[in-house]
């Protein structure tokens, strides 16, 4: 299966072992001096070794991978002991990876293996761990706060709230098994729709998670069609509304959702289009 995994540098890694440490998931070791990852099945893609690493050697990249397997990891960290295991469910927690840490929890309990759940060397290891990887890549999920009734329009915490409900959004970020992706709604936008129209918060982003790109833009529009379909295929997502613009370059954004359902399964696609002046020109299900 294509998925998000880790990438090494040879040339730039030093060696210094930092990443390895960073990785409670066993996905790396040192190797002959550089940094090596030894198994796709421990590389859960979220990239938090990339902030640990000094020299900037390691980057994240869609290819051809093996799944990753929650067990598998288990089974490497349950050896190295409490701390090794509070580090790494706390990691996938951080990143919103809920489904994730319920099948690490569900391995524990099936073996038997008794885990100190508020115990404050985990909650270090925590804060420390999640403080690992690029900000910018970091899958998480974000909660909103609800108006009370009667706050005034005035102000500005609830004036004009985002709805916002995760990040990263870019595509080519997005790992299509990220947990805030399993039975969502889909908005994939293009890039300039946010700023034609003022109700794009509250109109079109509502309820909905996020990906956004650019067909005109973006390198390698192929790894859209794929990651999407594989988001279509394995994430459940219940419906897919594709907003654009009525220039012409946005129809390859259409036509990317297209291939993607093509490729992958069967899913209602709302396909709307902004005119420039930011109202919707055309609304249609195909």
């Amino acid at each position: 299966m294509k998925r998000t995994v880790i990438k090494i540098d040879d040339e730039l890694c030093n060696g210094c072992g930092l990443c390895v440490d960073g990785c409670h998931e066993g996905a790396l070791q040192l190797i002959d001096g550089k940094a090596v990852m030894i198994s796709d099945l421990y590389c859960d893609g979220l990239g938090a070794c990339i902030g640990e690493c000094p020299v900037g050697a390691i980057a994240l990249e869609e290819r051809e991978a093996e799944p990753y397997n929650e067990d598998a990891v288990m089974e490497r960290l349950v050896p190295k002991g409490e701390a090794v295991i509070l580090a790494h469910l706390n990691h996938l927690k951080a990143h919103g990876e809920k489904e994730w840490v319920k099948q690490g929890l569900a391995y524990l309990k099936e073996h038997n293996i008794k885990v100190n759940f508020g115990c404050s060397h985990g909650e270090q290891q925590d804060h420390h761990h999640s403080g690992g990887g690029c900000p910018g890549a970091m899958m998480r999920e974000i909660k909103r706060p609800v108006a009370p009734i009667g706050v005034a329009a005035a102000n500005v915490s609830y004036a004009q709230p985002s709805e916002l409900r995760q990040f990263p959004v870019q595509l080519h970020l997005l790992n299509p098994h990220a947990g805030f992706l399993q039975g969502s709604h889909l908005l994939l936008a293009a890039d300039c729709t946010a700023f034609a129209t003022g109700e794009f918060h509250s109109r079109f982003l509502k309820g909905k998670t996020l990906a956004i790109a650019c067909p005109k833009l973006d390198n390698d529009t192929q790894m859209y069609v794929d990651k999407l379909a594989e988001m279509i295929e394995h994430s459940g997502i219940e419906t897919l509304t594709v907003l654009v613009m009525e220039v012409p370059c946005c129809q390859g954004l259409v036509r990317i959702a297209e291939m993607a359902r093509e490729q992958s399964k069967h899913l209602p696609i709302k396909i709307i289009v902004l005119s420039l002046d930011g109202t919707v020109k055309n609304e249609q299900w195909i």
